[in-house]
């Protein structure tokens, strides 16, 4: 039944720890045969999600569990992803059991109208009074089950696709402007309504249309030597990637088992699981007295016990990254200390490329965060993620971690300098 994959209930553990869709199926009638869809959602964490529905069932659960037979699921790549697939599935199915939105009025709808100069916003009424035919003022993109979610992808697909929220526009620039967030007071409108088609089509779930767009713009664009819009076409591309990859919206509730740190950030770099996290600084001053720390943090905690300093071999070269790269070659010499999941080296490209050439093939993802301009740097990733777009648990779990690294660099570095004025 369409794209999910089923399992009997009795094989819930089977089910992912990612973001995505689930459904509950129940048997059709006898003499039917088969079985129907009851009950969709969507969540960041699949299998902690339904496992909440048994374990601590809300009074809209008791309707049904006891009528679930098997569990299906969708994985996405994101929990944006998750919102919108969920809203096309509810649409397309109408689970009976989804009771709470059943009526038309509790669901919510992006309209975007259209007039000369079309505005965004949300509602509950997609449909002219009581004729149950849709308002023809508007394109209505939905149904969403939660409003506060929507509201979130909203806010930050604005970023990519600026839009008035409002019908009206003073003639002078509004704050929204001044943040890249509203298209000014003189748009382009076929390029502000070009804008909103794509949005429609990412609110559809169609973001790979999207994509396809804006690189076809973007080169028809260079083609004609219009370097700066094309770097514009390719500054929206790079923003709705990250968007639609870091952004949560999804919001854990007070049932939601939430995930920590750590299973956060195996989600955004791409590992199934993270316990051991290593950070690596370096510190010297011209190449003398070089020292290079390692610190470790195991679920999400420091673990000094684990902790270890190297004073660098190679002699008066202020090269960072060879010193870095000495450091992670002969601490993973040391097969009888734990390796870790993940390396987090102070730096940037060029520290990540030194982390991933010391450590071989060994099964380590390394990322390096690049404190000048705020980014993060991960192993077989492209481009770079700006930490403000990480998740807060994310991001002061790296700046701990780095931070940690750097004091205890430091503090062994000022020992041999202290040590070399004493002899």
């Amino acid at each position: 039944m369409d794209r999910f994959k089923f399992i009997y209930k009795s094989n819930i553990n089977k089910l992912p720890k990612t973001a995505g869709v689930y459904c509950f199926a129940s048997p059709k009638p006898k003499g039917e045969g088969g079985f129907e869809v009851i009950y969709i959602g969507k969540a960041i964490n699949i299998q902690n999600r339904v496992k909440n529905h048994f374990n601590q069932p809300s009074y809209r659960d008791n309707l049904f569990m006891d009528k679930v037979d098997k569990i299906g699921f969708l994985k996405t790549n994101s929990e944006i992803e998750a919102l919108i697939l969920e809203a096309n599935l509810i649409k397309k199915h109408q689970p009976k059991f989804n009771v709470v939105w059943r009526d038309d009025k509790n669901y919510f709808y992006v309209a975007i109208t259209k007039e000369k100069r079309p505005s965004v916003y949300i509602t509950h009424q997609p449909f002219d009074g009581t004729q149950g035919k849709k308002n023809d003022k508007a394109d209505y993109i939905g149904p969403f089950v939660e409003g506060v979610a929507l509201k979130k992808t909203l806010r930050f697909l604005r970023r990519a696709f600026p839009y008035y929220s409002q019908r009206k526009h003073p003639k002078i620039k509004c704050t929204y402007c001044h943040l890249d967030l509203c298209p000014g007071p003189q748009p382009d409108l076929k390029l502000y309504k070009n804008n909103l088609k794509n949005l429609k089509l990412v609110l559809e779930g169609k973001r790979i249309n999207v994509f396809k767009n804006l690189k076809k713009e973007m080169n028809l664009l260079a083609k004609e030597k219009k370097f700066e819009e094309a770097g514009k076409i390719r500054d929206r591309m790079q923003a709705l990637k990250q968007i639609m990859a870091h952004t949560r919206v999804i919001e854990a509730g007070k049932t939601f088992i939430a995930e920590n740190p750590n299973q956060l950030l195996a989600r955004i770099i791409g590992v199934n699981n993270i316990s051991r996290i290593e950070c690596y600084d370096v510190s010297n001053i011209q190449g003398k007295q070089a020292t290079a720390s390692m610190v470790v943090f195991v679920d999400g905690q420091p673990d000094k016990n684990e902790y270890r300093k190297f004073k660098i071999k190679m002699q008066n070269e202020p090269n960072d990254i060879a010193m870095l790269k000495e450091a992670i070659t002969r601490r993973l010499t040391h097969a009888e200390w734990k390796f870790p999941d993940v390396i987090l080296i102070d730096g940037g490209i060029a520290q990540l490329n030194a982390g991933i050439e010391a450590k071989g093939n060994k099964n380590i993802k390394v990322i390096s965060i690049a404190k000048r301009n705020k980014e993060l740097f991960i192993e077989k990733r492209k481009n770079p993620i700006l930490l403000k777009t990480l998740p807060q648990e994310i991001y002061n779990l790296i700046i701990h971690l780095d931070d940690e690294a750097h004091r205890f660099a430091i503090t062994y570095h000022k020992k041999l300098r202290s040590n070399d004025l004493l002899r």
